[in-house]
């Protein structure tokens, strides 16, 4: 008889072992990719740290709640690095730098483009990434952007007024000229959701071309200076809690603090 404390909805469990946000495991769920106690698993089956589930073949690890311990990764991000696992044109992934987890697996907060740079975040709680990244959060995000062109005190009023971009009205909330002349200066923006390249496509919408582009904050989490790019920084418990709190979530109980990951000297990634 599993103890009704430690008894938890199956797609609870998935999303807190890190396989996807709690709606994306009712899915998985559906489609019978996830099996209980050696049968097809069905939604509304719960389970407890006895109970043996598998996803796609793997084992899942199913512990209790109390004696789960999140982990984040802030990952610099260098441009021609996809954000899948796998490519079939064989390119370098982001998930070749990060460390190995014996359980669950990394999950990343949004993506980056191929050609772009910066703050990607990882976690091991689907449902931590899921907060992070819904619009209901408003977390904001910051983006260095160099762009090639003359940008006038209009284009920047459009691009914060709003333009309409696939049947979708994008602004930026904030544009602050940084550095550089001529036709090569370089702008911070903030906008509050990552459609797919709409940064780009908003200074694009102006008529003026982004040649470099690199996000340097999500939320309240900067890269730290000494993260060069190719590295990581495994976020302390405290920072973790600050995140948790950023999208309204309980920050769960830790059995003991984590040390900080850093990269080797050689700019392989560390163990985790």
């Amino acid at each position: 008889m599993i103890d009704a404390v430690q008894d938890e909805k199956i797609q609870k469990v998935l999303a807190r072992a890190g396989f996807g946000s709690r709606r994306q495991m009712e899915s998985w769920i559906s489609q019978g990719r996830v099996r209980l106690n050696g049968n097809v698993a069905t939604l509304g089956d719960r389970a407890g740290p006895d109970d043996k589930i598998v996803v796609d073949g793997k084992k899942v690890s199913n512990t209790a709640p109390d004696n789960t311990e999140p982990r984040v990764l802030v990952y610099n991000k260098p441009e021609n690095e996809i954000c899948s696992r796998r490519d079939p044109e064989g390119r370098k992934s982001v998930y070749d730098h990060l460390p190995m987890i014996k359980h669950g697996r990394w999950v990343a907060v949004g993506r980056l483009d191929f050609n772009t740079s910066g703050l990607l975040l990882f976690t091991t709680d689907g449902e931590l990434a899921n907060r992070l990244m819904h619009p209901s959060a408003n977390i904001d995000r910051e983006y260095a952007v160099r762009v090639m062109g003359d940008v006038s005190d209009e284009m920047i009023a459009n691009l914060q007024k709003g333009v309409m971009i696939e049947d979708h009205l994008c602004r930026f909330t904030d544009v602050q000229f940084f550095a550089g002349e001529g036709r090569n200066r370089w702008y911070h923006v903030v906008i509050m959701e990552g459609r797919n390249r709409e940064v780009r496509k908003l200074w694009e919408s102006q008529g003026v071309k982004v040649s470099r582009l690199k996000r340097v904050r999500y939320g309240p989490v900067f890269i730290p200076s000494r993260v060069k790019k190719g590295q990581f920084y495994e976020m302390k418990a405290a920072e973790i809690t600050g995140l948790y709190e950023a999208v309204g979530m309980t920050p769960p109980v830790t059995s003991r603090k984590r040390p900080v990951s850093r990269n080797r000297k050689d700019g392989r990634p560390g163990r985790g």
